[in-house]
């Protein structure tokens, strides 16, 4: 069974949680990995955005064949309202009861989201790491705050994104002339490895494998298929 470090509780009002997430951020750290990852997790949630079920899958792949090794969903309910910019407290409970059903502790997990490229520098990659104590980063289909030049059009291009004068991502092309996904770094990992990371689990979408078939897995949930 995987663990995790049971950091605070989860019952806040929006104000205390913005509070919170400005003591936690001081304690997110981003560095170069420790040692090569063998394992790769995805991490995916659904839900209606007024509704409390709330669906979270994680994968867990091999990272040199991509081949999944282990994976959990759960069925859930939230327990704190949906604002913008406070999404992890709605999504990490969930997630960590899944995380709790997994066989395999993955040496990296990929959020489907953002980590420093948060306005308060921790979106759930952030939040999530300081839980999971694994390096952890995001990757993202839209933007949440920060300003890039468009990459090259061809695979690998990047280009920083930006906010208040920080680099707290990057805009990242997984296909050829495709839209960019935003990687950013979670924690105990550094921007460089994050984007490697997510162009070695290329499967031919835009979208990396581990969040590509976490995300599938939670559609699976929802229909009552998995």
């Amino acid at each position: 069974m995987a663990d995790y470090t049971p950091l605070h509780d989860w019952n806040l009002s929006p104000t205390d949680a913005v509070a919170l997430q400005q003591q936690l951020r001081h304690q997110i750290r981003i560095e170069p990995l420790g040692k090569p990852p063998e394992t790769i997790a995805g991490c995916d949630i659904s839900f209606n955005k007024f509704e409390e079920t709330v669906y979270a899958g994680i994968v867990v792949l091999r990272l040199d064949t991509l081949e999944t090794i282990d994976q959990s969903g759960v069925v859930s309910t939230a327990s704190f309202p949906y604002i913008p910019g406070l999404l992890s407290f709605r999504e990490i409970p969930a997630l960590l009861e899944a995380w709790q059903k997994l066989q395999t502790v993955p040496d990296v997990v990929m959020f489907d989201g953002h980590g420093t490229a948060h306005p308060r520098r921790i979106g759930i990659a952030s939040h999530g790491g300081l839980f999971l104590n694994v390096p952890t980063f995001g990757c993202g289909k839209s933007v949440l705050v920060g300003k890039f030049d468009e990459p090259a059009p061809e695979r690998g291009s990047w280009s920083p994104m930006r906010h208040y004068g920080d680099i707290i991502g990057a805009a990242l092309r997984t296909k050829n002339k495709v839209n960019p996904v935003y990687v950013s770094p979670g924690h105990l990992i550094d921007l460089d490895t994050a984007i490697d990371l997510t162009l070695r689990c290329d499967g031919g979408y835009r979208i990396p494998e581990p969040t590509r078939r976490a995300h599938n897995l939670v559609n699976a949930l929802r229909r009552g298929e998995a």
